[in-house]
């Protein structure tokens, strides 16, 4: 399983929010077959069983972005290739919970 997280950034708009960019980026990869996404307050995790997938989304939010007239977008994509197991998203978490004192 294939885990990535993307953040974007729009450089030059006239806002300092970026969030009206990421929603319509998020927006192009809500049908991609083969993906799945969990958007958090610092990026997007992307998981998928072929990275050709991830860079797909990772292009589409990326266009999208510059096809909403801005110029300049800051890409940053940190992926997290695993072939021992296949741990989806939600168990990665569930494996740190369980060694957190509460």
């Amino acid at each position: 399983m294939i885990h990535a997280e993307i953040s974007i950034y729009p450089i030059g708009t006239s806002n300092t929010s970026a969030s009206f960019y990421i929603a319509k980026g998020i927006e192009s990869i809500q049908n991609l077959n083969g993906i799945r996404y969990e958007v958090n307050s610092m990026g997007t995790v992307l998981e998928s069983e072929n990275i050709d997938k991830i860079y797909e989304a990772s292009k589409s939010i990326m266009e999208v972005v510059h096809n909403l007239g801005v110029q300049r977008v800051e890409v940053i994509l940190k992926i997290d290739s695993r072939r021992d197991k296949n741990k989806k998203m939600e168990e990665k978490i569930e494996s740190i919970n369980k060694f957190l004192k509460k």
